[in-house]
């Protein structure tokens, strides 16, 4: 296995710890304290790998169509993990969970008939845009639970919660003109007549 994969493979592999690291002590109360700070060491591996997988594939020269599919797949995975937390947390509005989650669904379908005809769909604009978003949002959901922890009494915090709500709010609907620019793309493509033709 190639050094590219196997930090994706980390990333993965943390995405359920950044689940624990949530649940148990802000949805439990269980020192939420020591669980900002294990929530920001993961946030912050995993953004590092994201940077580096990418990196080591293309210096070395180890891109492949198995890692074009599993490092968007792991950041899906884990974003829509940090989400569900927020959502848990009051701090993301359902909907916009719920239009992400099946955006992301999607595409991986989308993806999945593209690979079947030997083709990886690589992120485009829009992607890259969007993913900037879910990484700010989720910035943003992470300072507001560090806030809670740390500083509850700030007389700001409810002004801070709002700014965060919309910044999810966006990342939705970017995540939906996104889809919107990939399935145009799609729509064009021989696996899209291939699969109406059968």
């Amino acid at each position: 296995m190639t050094l590219p994969n196997k930090l994706t493979l980390t990333r993965l592999a943390s995405t359920p710890l950044v689940f624990l690291s949530w649940y148990l002590p802000f949805h439990l109360g269980w020192a939420p304290r020591i669980g900002s700070i294990i929530i920001w060491i993961l946030f912050i591996i995993s953004e590092i790998t994201d940077v580096l997988d990418g990196h080591f594939a293309r210096s070395r020269g180890e891109v492949s169509d198995v890692g074009k599919l599993m490092d968007p797949f792991s950041d899906v995975f884990l974003r829509i993990t940090y989400f569900i937390c927020f959502v848990g947390a009051g701090l993301m509005p359902i909907w916009a969970l719920v239009v992400i989650v099946w955006r992301e669904l999607a595409i991986m379908f989308i993806r999945m008939l593209l690979f079947r005809e030997g083709v990886a769909l690589a992120a485009n604009i829009g992607g890259k845009l969007k993913s900037l978003l879910y990484f700010v949002s989720g910035l943003g959901g992470l300072t507001m639970l560090t806030i809670r922890a740390w500083a509850p009494g700030v007389p700001w915090k409810d002004q801070a919660e709002f700014t965060v709500m919309i910044l999810f709010v966006v990342a939705a609907l970017a995540s939906l003109i996104s889809f919107a620019d990939y399935f145009r793309q799609y729509l064009k493509t021989e696996s899209f007549r291939s699969f109406m033709s059968e």
